[in-house]
């Protein structure tokens, strides 16, 4: 049974809820309907402690976890005095239902501590907006609910407590020390001439580093939400897995050779710096003690300083043109571009280091936010205080969920679909005058969590489980007749059985189980034998009709449409950034051009569709049913999004150090970085437009070998210039051409998922004809 269970429910994660639930649950029954013979406060403390036992569990350290339960009790006391103020009027139930879910689930967007907590928050308030009662019954209601409150906070902090595990956290460490290894390695390779000794050191750890990446990937995609809330550490602990990942792809797309390079000296000291700085942020990183960011400051330092070095090295190994000028009139045409390769060729070690020290200082900034925000008081955490350069609380949450109020959102349908389903399923209970109303809203409430094309399927699931469970439970209840003792001692393997079984056997028999349950407490309050199962499937088949029925209305596409979507509308997005932050550093160094402005609204709208992709993309990981694209071409095209805003992000933080603009015509370059970015965006809007279902996703274009001459040429007067400033200019426009090409060589990995999600579209659409539109959504044609 053990090893059993281990399969099926990694940590016991199922099981310790339901041993919780079965325990308490139980206990508050009898301990209500022994205070007063009233059923009301029984039922709330009954309920009250499934929902807040079996129905979330919140992650972190204790403090932090009896803080948002105590949270979710008093938000639960609330919803509960709001439900029964509406309850007497139907239609003022339903529209408060309709008001008060969509803002409980939405409010999911903003912080995953919502997400987890908004089954338990929707169960408080129909339970009280579904049974109709006076003000009067708000106070025995209210003391149900309190001692549900009471004893989850005991039995989260006594019984059979869960692991404080931040397994997201630890793997973000040890993915960094991996990689700080990786490049002292490196270092020494270059430094020794690349000896026997020292070339085996890099096979070995080379692939010992990709592991643990792998290792961090898969943490990362492992949870139904990832932390992503309110909480400043852990909202900035992604942004860190996105830039160690960015970073293993840096490391990964141009080998180290063995060839020399003129500034190697140079980049062999800004690995080093590089790999302490690396190293000194896992280890704050993985400390449960506070520790002083002073180190991590004066290393950060040195990286930048290194990096200085490195650049101006590479600018003097350019004007020192061992082989000649490139730009020599009376070199032959073959001659000139064959000194062009190598130039380019030779700037490649340079460039890859500062790409690489970039995205390492940029992790360290983050971990030091990490810190801070780890080091607060409870007072500073519980007020929201954020460290020094972080936004405030509201703003975090304002700019959260002003992303997802946009007409792609999967969070504002699935909310608005909830919404609607709840209102509508209290409207029905009401008008039908069904004996249980509140089952009804329970049975719509139950099949939300999938999308609308596999709603049918758990609504079927649903009513076959309560069928089952009718079956059984009632077999049960004619055997024990009015034997109360024989029920109060099937009730808690009855609750344990219902919180293990969705994880462990299938939602249908958790359906089940839960019905059994039900059944033994109507029966403990009033014995009325089996026919009250058949009064909840009623209750149930009506609920989940609703449920169907909105969800075909309010979203005619399942989880992987929509993930379809929203991949294309962050490609566009994204590269539309990279776009803008190209033309911001290349007019910087041309004086004959006015400065870009700054790409903020272009950043801020790559940053919204990244989100809702995430999200998203949570969807089609907890949505059941087949998945007709592998995960990982998934993880591909979600990954090469947060690739592509990393690469504006380092285009910005490159010309950042420039001087401003300088004197002179710099129109031929400007041309060739045009060019080059303009093809980057062409191909992946086109990319995007098929991914939405319309066109098809274009060839990988091969690289125009002639690029690099023409570019060399455009800038070659930079080049000359004695006192190296203009060719520091001109290296940076290099450089803006190298981050343009290794976007480009993003195509050939999206190539074939991209193709493999553009069909499914095309097949989707064809089939939803009613639903179709006539041309791509407007955020991908802007």
């Amino acid at each position: 049974m053990m090893q059993f269970l281990r399969q099926r429910d990694a940590g016991f994660t199922a099981l310790r809820r339901s041993a919780r639930a079965a325990v308490v649950a139980p206990g508050l029954f009898a301990v209500s309907t022994a205070i007063t013979d009233d059923a009301t406060m029984p039922f709330f403390a009954a309920f009250g402690s499934i929902a807040m036992l079996m129905f979330v569990e919140f992650s972190g350290p204790m403090r932090e976890r009896l803080i948002a339960q105590t949270a979710l009790i008093a938000a639960g006391a609330v919803l509960i005095s709001l439900g029964t103020l509406t309850s007497r009027e139907a239609w003022l139930a339903t529209l408060a239902t309709a008001v008060i879910s969509f803002l409980v689930l939405f409010s999911g967007a903003v912080s995953s501590t919502l997400a987890t907590a908004s089954t338990a928050l929707l169960i408080s308030f129909i339970l009280a907006a579904s049974l109709p009662g006076p003000v009067q019954a708000i106070p025995d209601r209210l003391a149900g609910w309190a001692m549900a409150g009471a004893a989850s906070l005991a039995a989260i902090w006594l019984l059979w407590p869960t692991p404080a595990r931040e397994p997201l956290r630890n793997a973000t460490a040890q993915a960094c020390s991996a990689v700080a290894m990786r490049l002292r390695v490196e270092a020494d390779c270059i430094l020794s001439g690349f000896e026997p000794v020292d070339k085996a050191k890099l096979e070995a750890i080379t692939p010992s580093a990709q592991a643990t990446l792998k290792a961090l990937r898969t943490s990362f995609y492992a949870t139904p939400y990832r932390p992503t809330g309110l909480t400043t550490s852990t909202r900035i602990l992604i942004r860190l897995v996105d830039e160690v990942l960015w970073l293993e792809t840096i490391l990964d797309r141009v080998p180290l050779t063995e060839k020399a390079g003129p500034a190697d000296a140079e980049v062999c000291t800004l690995k080093e710096a590089a790999a302490d700085l690396l190293e000194t942020s896992a280890e704050l990183l993985a400390a449960t003690e506070h520790r002083a960011l002073d180190e991590l400051d004066s290393i950060a330092k040195r990286v930048a300083q290194a990096r200085s070095a490195m650049e101006q090295a590479a600018v003097s190994a350019c004007l020192t043109d061992t082989d000649g000028s490139v730009h020599d009139p009376a070199r032959s045409d073959t001659e000139r571009k064959s000194a062009a390769s190598r130039f380019v060729s030779s700037l490649e070690p340079s460039f890859r280091a500062q790409e690489m020290s970039f995205a390492i200082s940029a992790i360290a900034a983050n971990v030091g936010l990490v810190v801070q925000a780890r080091q607060r008081t409870l007072w500073q955490r519980l007020s929201g205080q954020h460290p020094e350069s972080m936004r405030s609380t509201l703003a975090s949450a304002q700019e959260r969920a002003k992303s997802h109020v946009e007409p792609h959102s999967v969070w504002l349908h699935n909310s608005v679909r909830g919404a609607i389903s709840l209102a509508l399923a209290v409207l029905v209970a009401d008008l039908t005058g069904v004996q249980h109303s509140f089952w009804v809203a329970f049975g719509t409430l139950a099949v939300l969590r999938s999308s609308a094309l596999l709603t049918g399927q758990s609504s079927l699931r649903a009513i076959a489980g309560t069928a089952a469970g009718i079956i059984v439970g009632g077999a049960l209840i004619y055997l024990v007749g009015t034997n109360t003792a024989l029920l109060w001692t099937l009730l808690p393997a009855a609750v344990l059985f219902t919180g293990l079984a969705p994880a462990t056997i299938s939602f249908a028999a958790g359906q089940a189980g839960f019905t059994i349950s039900i059944l033994i407490l109507f029966n403990i309050l009033e014995p009325t034998g089996w026919t009250v199962g058949l009064v909840r499937i009623e209750d149930v088949a009506i609920g989940c009709a609703v449920s169907v029925l909105i969800g075909l209305l309010f979203w005619p596409r399942g989880a992987g449409s929509a993930l379809g979507l929203a991949v294309a509308e962050a490609f566009a997005e994204s590269v539309r950034y990279l776009r803008s932050a190209i033309g911001y550093g290349v007019t910087r160094c041309d004086s004959l051009t006015p400065t870009a402005p700054l790409p903020e609204d272009e950043r801020s709208r790559a940053a919204a569709a990244a989100r809702r992709l995430d999200d998203a993309f949570r969807g089609f990981l907890a949505e059941r049913g087949t998945k007709h694209v592998p995960l990982s071409d998934v993880t591909t095209l979600v990954t090469t999004v947060a690739v592509l805003r990393l690469t504006a992000d380092a285009v910005l933080d490159l010309w950042s150090r420039d001087q401003g603009t300088h004197a002179g015509d710099r129109t031929a370059a400007r041309a060739e970085i045009d060019q080059a970015g303009t093809a980057l965006t062409t191909w992946f809007e086109a990319t995007a437009s098929a991914l939405s279902g319309f066109g098809e996703v274009p060839d990988w274009a091969d690289q125009d070998q002639d690029a690099g001459t023409r570019l060399i040429h455009a800038v070659e007067r930079d080049l000359n210039d004695d006192e190296g400033r203009l060719s520091s200019t001109a290296i940076r426009v290099v450089w803006t051409a190298d981050h343009i090409e290794a976007a480009r060589r993003l195509e050939s990995d999206v190539l074939k998922p991209a193709r493999a999600v553009a069909k499914l579209q095309r097949d989707h659409n064809a089939r939803m004809r009613l639903f179709r539109r006539t041309q791509p959504p407007h955020a991908l044609r802007r």
